[in-house]
């Protein structure tokens, strides 16, 4: 059986408000976990607390994808930044 190859180049990855979008998300862990966190023990008779902890890791995981993403935005910020500039000083040397 030959091995698989792809015949088209993979499409470019979509750009969004990136920072937004995690941030949402790690509040919306959060909140899930601090709205189970009442029903504790009706989690824990029918064996189902990993619910509860399962929020609160997506919620510790969320703040390290803010932390990510915004140094992430801010690096193609600094590059957007800095390519006319090198555009400009590769015309000087000419």
């Amino acid at each position: 059986m030959a091995k698989w190859t792809p015949t088209h180049e993979a499409p470019e990855p979509l750009e969004g408000p990136v920072v937004g979008t995690v941030t949402g998300g790690t509040i919306l862990w959060f909140v899930l976990f601090l709205v189970q966190l009442p029903f504790y023990g009706w989690f824990d008779d029918r064996g189902h607390t990993w619910w509860v902890w399962t929020c609160l890791a997506g919620a510790g995981l969320g703040l390290i994808g803010i932390w990510y993403v915004r140094r992430r935005d801010a690096a193609l910020k600094r590059a957007a930044a800095e390519q006319p500039g090198e555009t400009t000083g590769e015309r000087r040397s000419s």
